[in-house]
């Protein structure tokens, strides 16, 4: 028991500081601690990320097997952490000045993390929805955070009610899976489904496969994400779009390898099918989007679609090419979320693409660092975002997936047309009044180094490369 609790140790550290700062909030005058909360959530989310990364090694299994610490969880865990801290670090100011700065938000933020941890690591059908409910129980009050918002309500409500079809959805495939194997560990349903696969098996693999579809945003699941991405404050939004991203994809990988990995030519047709439908249904819907929040949203879903092209591949190959993608995947959006937030008229935000119009000339460093992670989206060499599409492309193509490659380019070449347009209002658009300057010094510097890392990070992908690699043969095998 003791060396179970040893491997769940920093999920059980992190649920105990939730719940301390919790109380000492609600004891020492709440929302005057807010912001050393956040500060707080941030600095133990850096020190996690930081002893998971230094500290783990091995394969390790807890709990008989519900629980996985390997090389694949904790380059999911560490990027959860990481992406988790640089959005409330960045989210801080603009909280503060709307009074939205409440001691709650960086608590179920932390919660929310602690179900994402479980969730990379789950071992077991049991544990996978006990991580899976603990994150959107969480993400569901925050995207409702700002009470007085209609908007914020709607989005709350959205992603609630049809969050629980999901779930619902989840516990029938997981049920049908049960019966047909007689067991919830992983290890027992991959023993399982080594003979001929009963239609009954089948059937809870594809309700569970679009149960995490929903998850990540994926088509024909995807209609959530445009309304509850626009009626969120910005900073929860930046927040839908980082570490729940990387925990669901790798939730999924986690289940396709561990629990149905015998069967890979049964679920690589419908994780193929959905990833085309993502990329084309989000690329093309974000062509008429003018509310840059809303494009974003649709630009998430093409992007699950190309990071599920490398799970499609089913090799180790494809799932390293996964990892990659999303951790480059995540350190975008952060950088063009610090942007967005700093998206102001006359002290009110705003979410019009139109009001970037000739931006260069007022803020031409900024509107620099925002063009090489509107190329980088886009798929534009020599940014690392051309990289990371390359890499999920070529793990197709190596599997003999060469129409899904193909399908992949041509939906690529129509996601840079709605990137271009914002690059092209920028520097050729006809000028506006234009946006306020304000934008604080964190949110600045978040917005520099994640466009430097698109353009520096070319030269060795900062190393994640090899770790990634590690980190799929530890899945696959």
């Amino acid at each position: 028991m003791s060396q179970d609790l040893q491997i769940v140790l920093p999920e059980i550290l992190l649920a105990l500081y939730a719940m301390a700062a919790l109380l000492i909030a609600v004891y020492t005058g709440k929302d005057k601690v807010a912001s050393v909360v956040n500060w707080a959530t941030v600095a133990v989310f850096l020190v996690l990320a930081f002893w998971i990364g230094v500290s783990g090694s091995g394969d390790q299994t807890a709990f008989d097997g519900m629980f996985n610490d390997d090389a694949f969880a904790r380059f999911g865990k560490v990027t959860i952490l990481i992406s988790a801290a640089a959005v409330l670090a960045i989210s801080r100011d603009y909280m503060s000045r709307r009074g939205l700065l409440r001691f709650e938000y960086p608590v179920l933020v932390a919660l929310a993390t602690v179900g994402m941890m479980v969730m990379v690591s789950a071992g077991d059908l049991m544990a996978l929805y006990m991580g899976l409910e603990l994150q959107s129980l969480a993400l569901y009050v925050v995207a409702s955070l700002r009470r007085d918002s209609v908007k914020s309500t709607e989005a709350g409500m959205k992603y609630f009610v049809l969050g629980a079809l999901s779930s619902g959805l989840l516990l029938y495939g997981a049920s049908l899976t049960y019966g047909f194997t007689g067991t919830t560990l992983f290890s027992g349903i991959i023993a399982a489904t080594g003979d001929e696969v009963s239609i009954g098996l089948l059937f809870g693999l594809v309700f569970m496969f679009a149960a995490f579809a929903f998850k990540v945003s994926a088509a024909p699941f995807h209609m959530w994400t445009p309304d509850v991405y626009e009626g969120s404050p910005t900073p929860v939004t930046a927040f839908f779009a980082t570490a729940p991203k990387v925990a669901a994809m790798g939730l999924f990988a986690r289940v396709a390898f561990d629990a149905f990995g015998g069967i890979v030519g049964d679920w690589q047709q419908i994780v193929s099918l959905v990833a085309i439908l993502s990329m084309f249904i989000g690329g093309i819907a974000a062509i008429g989007q003018r509310n840059i929040k809303r494009l974003m949203a649709y630009s998430s879903i093409a992007h699950m679609g190309f990071a599920l092209m490398g799970l499609a591949a089913g090799t180790a190959a494809g799932v390293q090419s996964m990892l990659i993608y999303m951790a480059i995947y995540v350190t975008m959006n952060i950088g063009t979320f610090a942007f967005i937030l700093s998206m102001e008229k006359d002290g009110t935000p705003v979410a019009d693409i139109n009001m970037l119009k000739m931006y260069s000339r007022q803020q031409p460093l900024r509107a620099m660092a925002l063009l090489f992670l509107m190329f980088s989206l886009a798929g534009v060499p020599p940014f690392l975002g051309f990289f990371a599409k390359f890499g999920v492309f070529t793990a197709a193509l190596s599997s003999g997936l060469v129409w899904l490659a193909v399908l992949g380019g041509i939906a690529s070449v129509i996601g840079a047309f709605y990137y271009l347009r914002i690059v092209f209002y920028m520097y050729f658009g006809e000028e506006k009044d234009g946006l306020d300057s304000t934008m604080s010094p964190v949110a600045w510097a978040a917005l520099m180094a994640s466009a430097a890392i698109m353009l520096l990070g070319l030269f060795n992908l900062f190393g994640i490369e090899g770790i990634a690699a590690a980190a799929a043969q530890s899945l696959v095998n």
